[in-house]
């Protein structure tokens, strides 16, 4: 059976750059989406937050400086964060690696290969 994965990958950051080398490394070459070029959509926020299994807030960057400036708060509504995130993608975690109904965060960059 053949493996598909996907990342959600920001270049410019070197946790998602280390995840990426990690997989290639395993000689694996995961679809790149590069998701502050192409955001992820409401929906596709709902389907990686449930092959996440994690509330809204465990996919947010609480520390982005967005996050305070949008008057978001760690007990926001479900919805109005994953809003947040569609609207304003560098919201998002990353990275984060999709291997068909699973996913994980690569926090630390190790942690894809759960998901393998």
């Amino acid at each position: 059976m053949a493996v598909t994965l996907t990342l959600w990958h920001n270049p410019r950051c070197s946790k998602s750059r280390e995840a990426l080398a990690l997989l290639e490394d395993r000689g694996l070459a995961p679809t790149i989406r590069r998701y502050l070029d192409d955001p992820p959509t409401e929906a596709e926020i709902r389907a990686a937050l449930a092959a996440l299994n994690l509330p809204a807030i465990g996919l947010v960057r609480t520390k982005e400086a967005l996050f305070a400036e949008l008057g978001l708060t760690r007990d926001a509504a479900e919805d109005r964060l994953i809003d947040a995130m569609a609207a304003h993608p560098k919201l998002i975690e990353r990275p984060v690696l999709f291997n068909g109904p699973r996913a994980a965060i690569g926090r630390p960059p190790e942690a894809v290969t759960a998901i393998l």
